[in-house]
């Protein structure tokens, strides 16, 4: 990795005393925010100190003096760094369910730099007593905790809860750090009431839930219809339009209409599902609840563009502004899960995404040839306020590249 990219050294200014990490991006031709209620912000430079956010403005008003790492955007557009809301890692930068290295890399040459574990499930033996899914969950939190495959943020160790599941193993897990559940319904806890039991246990310990909605996935899955789902509570609806198999119709609009729970839409299900969810959601004005996942890796494999994918499919077929698709991946899911990033406000994480019209798209600028179904080229990725990558060699290429200049 050239020196430029691995600026996450801290440079020593006596023996124990470290030097400010400042990043300085100049030159950006739009900022978006992340933010439904104002996804379009005024200015053209971003600060950032020790990874988080310290200004947002124009650089003629603001103080850019002492920089470790300048970036000169050349025009181009700056986003939250992407959420990924649903991911099922195992261990490290490899999944089995693939025989793939380096998914998790390849997904932030798409823009992602959070992923969201809804269960380990693919991992090889997956104990499913509850000693074992306890310790494997625990196991899970800890090394993705430890280890950042190139600097994404992965919040796993989720566990898939089964029968006889008491509230002191809920506790015995928040106490060991574990903040998120599996989705509920691929282990054995398939009915509602139990569900909703189990449900409540891990919301009373901080521990955010997910369920299974739609057909079976993988085996020991079963069908999750709307009952279930509503009986249970969990915080998030997980893929409402399927992993991979959509609820009906009628089943879909029930679930946006009948509770205030999150609306979670992956490139892994049914599009045409997805696209009714969204726009049951707008319907009843609840936008706020909408959020993206890939469900990857998966049968359908693993897709490192899939967020922009995502974007880009509701966005046009939705006809929807893009730069409130963009806030589907990055606020709504930030806000949703309590998380720091996602969001381009002073105090946040500063995990960044620089992109641009892809060479030769259609459309006068990003936003307008995203609308139209076309996916940005990714000029580089920061997270925590570390550049992490240039070009993606994954997106189409940028018209426009922003470059580190000192």
């Amino acid at each position: 990795m050239p020196p430029a990219l691995a600026n996450d050294r801290k440079k020593a200014k006596g023996d124990n005393i470290m030097a400010s990490e400042k990043l300085v991006i100049t030159n950006i031709g739009q900022v978006l925010s992340g933010k439904l209620e104002a996804p379009i912000l005024d200015g053209d430079c971003v600060v950032s100190i020790d990874g988080r956010i310290t200004d947002i403005g124009y650089a003629k008003d603001m103080d850019l003096d002492n920089a470790t790492v300048k970036v000169h955007a050349h025009g181009v557009t700056l986003t939250p760094g992407l959420i990924d809301s649903h991911v099922h890692p195992v261990i490290g930068d490899y999944t089995p369910r693939q025989q793939q290295l380096n998914w998790i890399d390849s997904c932030l040459h798409g823009g992602v730099t959070t992923m969201i574990s809804a269960g380990e499930v693919h991992a090889p033996g997956r104990p499913k007593d509850i000693v074992g899914l306890k310790a494997m969950a625990i196991a899970s939190q800890r090394w993705y905790e430890n280890f950042r495959p190139s600097g994404v943020k992965m919040l796993a160790g989720a566990p898939v809860i089964e029968e006889g599941m008491v509230e002191s193993d809920f506790k015995e897990l928040a106490d060991a750090g574990v903040k998120l559940l599996g989705e509920v319904g691929l282990g054995s806890v398939k009915a509602g009431e139990t569900a909703a039991q189990m449900v409540k246990w891990a919301r009373k310990y901080g521990i955010q839930s997910t369920i299974h909605t739609g057909g079976p996935s993988i085996p020991g899955s079963g069908l999750i219809d709307k009952d279930v789902v509503l009986e249970a509570d969990a915080d998030i609806i997980g893929h409402i339009n399927g992993g991979h198999t959509a609820l009906p119709d009628d089943q879909i609009t029930c679930l946006c209409e009948s509770c205030n729970r999150g609306i979670e839409i992956v490139h892994n299900g049914n599009e045409r599902a997805g696209l009714l969810a969204m726009r049951t959601a707008f319907e009843i004005k609840q936008a706020e609840r909408v959020i993206l996942g890939t469900d990857s890796p998966a049968g359908s494999g693993v897709q490192p563009l899939g967020i922009l994918r995502m974007i880009a499919m509701l966005s046009s077929l939705g006809d929807i502004p893009p730069e409130i698709a963009f806030c589907f991946a990055t606020g709504n899911t930030a806000r949703m899960r309590d998380l720091d990033c996602g969001i381009i406000e002073i105090g946040r994480s500063a995990d960044f995404v620089l992109m641009d019209t892809a060479q030769h798209a259609p459309g006068r600028n990003m936003l307008e040839s995203i609308h139209q179904g076309n996916l940005p080229g990714v000029g580089m990725t920061i997270i925590d306020g570390i550049v992490r990558t240039n070009r993606s060699r994954n997106t189409p290429p940028a018209a426009h590249l922003p470059e580190i200049v000192e």
